[in-house]
């Protein structure tokens, strides 16, 4: 069994060839990991394959030229062993699977899982091309925890709270869009994971992440609750419930700094980084890292 403690040792067991890292999203997040595997992508046997972006101009000569695929459907001709999206639930429902008969594939955006029939077509494409869907944890505390009582049959009940800035929220159909400042706390949803994540696509791949982890449960069984609260200017707030048998509980606060109309929190982003550097050697398989 590797050694996923460790990433870098995970990388020595391999081969001396980089693994090469295709971006897809070029917004906070996606301009993160390019800078990391700029810098610490030869020491960490990363490199870039490609980046594309909705909007090219986004670029502004930042990136090498070679480096920029302006159409995401060339993307067969780059060679990449693993595709990172990290821009909206879209790109995964229209290129996911696509993207796993050509290389691994890591969603930043879990929430499109959300779609039952995604999911499984993705699971196929995955064990059918020996590829590996990857899920990172994000802002996700002790998800592999969550994991291992799911696939020992001891996970009863999961329940997640998201509190975050009204300024934080892309929320569709207009939900939030009477919000004013000092008004304190808001609870914006509270009920299934499926049913929260085409409200909240961009804000709740935590808890997606979270309903991978306890498959058993599922985007149904898993428990959301979003709450907008204008005291939160310098942070997110994830709060996690496990329940197991016999009155096993763990309870978990996690305080994520965030700057003031940011979706992602900061230690999200290292999290991030750290899912990218395991990324090899699980073909045909969903992997929570």
């Amino acid at each position: 069994m590797r050694n996923l403690l460790n990433p870098l040792s995970h990388f020595a067991d391999m081969t001396d060839r980089a693994l090469k890292v295709g971006i897809v999203g070029y917004g906070h997040l996606g301009q993160f990991l390019v800078e990391k595997i700029q810098k610490e992508g030869p020491e960490a046997g990363l490199q870039l394959a490609f980046v594309w972006n909705r909007n090219a101009d986004k670029f502004r000569d930042s990136l090498p030229k070679e480096l920029i695929l302006h159409d995401l459907s060339d993307f067969t001709c780059r060679d990449t062993d693993v595709i990172v999206e990290v821009c909206h639930p879209m790109i995964v429902k229209e290129f996911g699977v696509r993207f796993l008969s050509h290389a691994h594939f890591m969603v930043g955006s879990p929430s499109a899982l959300s779609d039952p029939q995604l999911e499984q077509d993705l699971r196929t494409a995955a064990k059918q091309h020996g590829k590996t869907l990857y899920v990172p944890s994000g802002a996700l505390w002790g998800g592999q925890d969550i994991q291992k009582m799911n696939d020992s049959g001891t996970l009863q009940a999961l329940s997640v709270r998201m509190s975050k800035h009204p300024s934080c929220f892309r929320l569709t159909g207009g939900l939030l869009s009477d919000w004013r400042e000092g008004e304190g706390r808001r609870v914006l949803y509270h009920g299934s994971v499926a049913e929260l994540c085409p409200i909240a696509p961009n804000n709740v791949n935590t808890m997606a992440a979270a309903a991978i982890a306890a498959s058993k449960l599922g985007f149904n069984g898993v428990t959301g609750e979003i709450v907008s609260d204008t005291a939160l200017s310098d942070y997110h707030i994830v709060e996690i419930e496990v329940t197991g048998p016999d009155g096993f509980t763990v309870k978990t606060v996690r305080q994520n700094p965030a700057k003031l109309g940011a979706v992602t929190g900061n230690a999200t982003y290292n999290s991030f980084w750290s899912s990218l550097l395991v990324c090899k050697g699980h073909g045909g398989r969903v992997y929570l890292c």
